[in-house]
């Protein structure tokens, strides 16, 4: 008991330390601000593939509250690829990457590891936002809304017992599929933050605690969208796109908390 006393106290000091509290709004900000060259770079991907444009843009009016989908739209109805776009991606990712860099910084300094090369920090951290932004739109289009994304293709299909079939195997596969990809993507980032090798035993706790979190903040989050997101009773049509921005600092927050459970984790194991 003794022991579990002195973990959570150690695992309190962290969480309280000035890096902890400023990193999930650090995360959360460029969070938000990749958003719009994703959004653009499938926009030229569809266009590249002759994917109809009007199926994404139906599937981010069905991910997302009316409102947001809105705003975020025009980024995916563009005219094509051109310089303009490419450096609008490039710029957009390398300002993203800045959320990634924190953590890598902020993971040497929980960890007492030194910072190595600047420039593969910035390498690896364009693959850690990347990584964070896939799971990000994974866990919307996916688990939150799976469902119903799935139900617009296969209203494609004609012959509705196949339809029925491929339904029922998604709802069977569904959160197996979700919570093994989730874990093992978050336990990925987490092994590879710091610019030290960690071992991946070591960040088992942290990714067990922030994917059941996620999962659980992101089924809050479909269930407002569906049975709450006309409600503007305070901010009018910004209260959706406000909700969105909480949605992604409280997944920002949890990751980091996370980084401090792994922190101890590998601080007891060091000593034992």
């Amino acid at each position: 008991m003794k022991k579990i006393k002195r973990y959570i106290k150690k695992l309190y000091d962290i969480i309280m330390t000035p890096s902890m509290a400023y990193l999930p709004g650090n995360l959360a900000f460029f969070l938000v601000l990749s958003i719009f060259p994703i959004l653009t770079l499938i926009g030229v991907i569809a266009s590249q593939f002759s994917i109809n444009i009007d199926s994404v843009v139906n599937a981010l009016n069905t991910t997302l509250p009316s409102n947001v989908a809105e705003v975020l739209g025009p980024f995916i109805q563009g005219k094509g690829f051109d310089s303009n776009i490419g450096i609008f991606m490039i710029v957009g990712f390398f300002l993203a990457s800045n959320g990634a860099h924190a953590i890598i910084l902020a993971s040497n300094n929980l960890y007492g590891f030194p910072n190595s090369d600047y420039i593969k920090r910035r390498i690896k951290a364009i693959f850690i936002i990347i990584l964070i932004i896939l799971l990000f739109i994974f866990m919307l289009g996916f688990i939150a809304f799976g469902n119903t994304l799935l139900n617009l293709l296969l209203r494609q299909i004609s012959d509705k017992t196949i339809a029925s079939l491929i339904y029922n195997l998604f709802v069977i596969l569904k959160w197996p599929f979700a919570i093994f990809t989730v874990f093992f993507n978050v336990k990925l980032i987490y092994t590879i933050a710091p610019d030290w090798k960690i071992l991946s035993r070591h960040t088992t706790r942290g990714a067990i605690f922030t994917t059941v979190s996620w999962i659980v903040v992101v089924q809050i989050y479909s269930y407002w969208v569906s049975h709450f997101a006309n409600y503007d009773m305070f901010y009018g049509s910004l209260s959706n796109i406000v909700i969105l921005m909480l949605l992604t600092y409280i997944i920002s927050y949890i990751l980091v908390i996370g980084i401090a459970i792994n922190v101890k984790t590998y601080e007891y194991k060091i000593e034992d």
